[in-house]
């Protein structure tokens, strides 16, 4: 292991707001990870922000500003007051394996990993000095990525957490009050409920929106997509986020990503059948045009 690379002193002493955690443990610093240091950073001037990662993404985070202090190990979080493992849904689970070792003091725990049932299950196995409290906040950006992170991104977002078993009251008031001031709002949702939302919320647009660019561009090829209009460019946003971390959501959500998946296909074929005649896709096209009138926007 290497020492750790510590940042600069920051000017300003006062925080914006007042201090939830001292010391701030980030695992992972993508877009999601990258954007809750730098915005930790920026209300809490006072606090301490250690991010883990590999070397090359300490390197950016440094040069951003981002974190105080860079590991590329875990045993620099061993004084940390909350740890956030913003890896991979199965990278997190993983690495609650090896906080026993690694951290030394209690301190709470949470992700950001966008299914809950497997990593609430794995964190039972956590030494009682640790209480772990699931989290997903849902800001996010057509592309993942450190270079992509930004301290607004969670701004009237919300922050779902997924307290399980008792003792954690307090852990869920800090985690609260920590998202409220980087602009989010935080929700307390059940687990398992929490897995069949966003299979259909996040999962199935996902999915859909990356096989329907494939589909498309493999059929009319980069001349053809020099054609195209806002449209499809709105519709397949989505088919630039990053495999890795789709890869496990799909594998720790397939009993409800399945029957998400089938139902869309079970519409796609009923309008297969009734291109001629397009009675199902007026109903479809009345129905989706009231849904998508209540969704924010």
């Amino acid at each position: 292991m290497e020492l750790p690379v510590i940042q600069p002193g920051r000017p300003g002493t006062h925080d914006h707001q007042p201090l939830v955690f001292g010391k701030i443990g980030i695992v992972g610093l993508g877009l999601i990870g990258g954007s809750i240091a730098l915005a930790a950073r920026e209300i809490w001037p006072s606090s301490l922000v250690i991010g883990v990662d590999n070397k090359d993404v300490l390197e950016t985070a440094m040069r951003l500003h981002a974190i105080d202090v860079a590991a590329d190990d875990l045993i620099v979080l061993a004084e940390a007051d909350v740890v956030i493992l913003a890896a991979p849904a199965r990278q997190n689970i993983a690495l609650l394996g090896e906080l026993d070792e690694n951290v030394h003091q209690s301190a709470i725990v949470t992700d950001t990993g966008s299914t809950k049932r497997a990593i609430v299950e794995a964190a039972r196995g956590l030494p009682p000095r640790f209480t772990f409290v699931g989290g997903h906040p849902l800001g996010g950006a057509a592309k993942g990525g450190l270079e992509h992170a930004r301290p607004d991104l969670f701004k009237g977002r919300p922050w779902l957490l997924t307290p399980s078993g008792e003792g954690s009251g307090r852990a869920v008031e800090q985690l609260s009050a920590f998202a409220r001031a980087l602009g989010a709002e935080p929700q307390i949702v059940d687990p398992t409920a929490h897995d069949r939302l966003l299979a259909f919320l996040s999962h199935l647009p996902q999915l859909t929106a990356s096989a329907l660019m494939q589909v498309v561009g493999e059929a009319v090829g980069e001349k053809g997509l020099a054609l195209a209009g806002r449209g499809l460019v709105d519709t397949t946003r989505l088919a630039s986020s990053p495999a890795d971390i789709w890869r496990d959501v799909a594998a720790t959500n397939v009993d409800e990503l399945g029957p998400a998946l089938d139902a869309l296909i079970a519409v796609l074929e009923e309008l297969r059948a009734d291109l001629r005649d397009g009675d199902r896709l007026s109903d479809l096209f009345g129905s989706a045009a009231r849904w998508r009138d209540t969704l924010k926007t």
